[in-house]
């Protein structure tokens, strides 16, 4: 359930630009979608994490601005700030305090060796700029259009990746929790 609510706001997004018309109300879906989807997240937790209330934020803050001065590189640029900054985040953590943000998020779920922990924090702050660095470049080369398909197409991207972590950590599991 908690999955699907990740999603909604970007699929609402994608068609309310392709069936109803366009950048702005798709703008505007976007961001009472995700304040609906945090509210919703906050009911289910009782609490939202960092990482959600930037998500938020960001939305809001890029949305108000690509509808008040009709240009949609602010929202454009918003996933790129924003998968750039939660690598920033991590990376910083890491190496500049010591302190692995994932291993925090996830220890009481499941046990690691230090070095799994590691790996798996710099591989989730390498995705992060990767898809800064994608967001970036689709947003010089192609129209708004191609670029709404490449936002929901990484949806897919984060589901691949997020499987691929999901065999890295099976593989240190014990065996009879699988």
């Amino acid at each position: 359930m908690k999955q699907l609510l990740d999603f909604l706001p970007i699929v609402l997004f994608a068609i309310t630009y392709f069936k109803f018309g366009g950048l702005y109300p798709a703008t505007a879906v976007l961001m009472a979608a995700t304040s609906v989807q945090m509210l919703a997240l906050y009911v289910i937790d009782k609490k939202l994490p960092a990482m959600q209330k930037a998500t938020l934020v960001m939305i809001l803050l890029f949305g108000t601005l690509t509808l008040v001065y009709r240009d949609p590189r602010f929202l454009q640029w918003k996933f790129t700030i924003l998968h750039g900054g939660f690598g920033l985040v991590l990376a910083v953590a890491l190496w500049g305090f010591k302190k692995n943000l994932i291993k925090t998020m996830l220890q009481v779920q499941i046990q690691l060796p230090e070095v799994a922990w590691i790996r798996l924090c710099v591989s989730w702050i390498l995705f992060f700029w990767f898809m800064a660095a994608v967001n970036t470049f689709m947003i010089f080369s192609f129209d708004m259009g191609v670029w709404t398909i490449f936002k929901i197409a990484s949806i897919g991207a984060f589901f691949v990746f997020a499987i691929g972590q999901a065999f890295y950590i099976a593989k240190y599991l014990p065996k009879d929790s699988m």
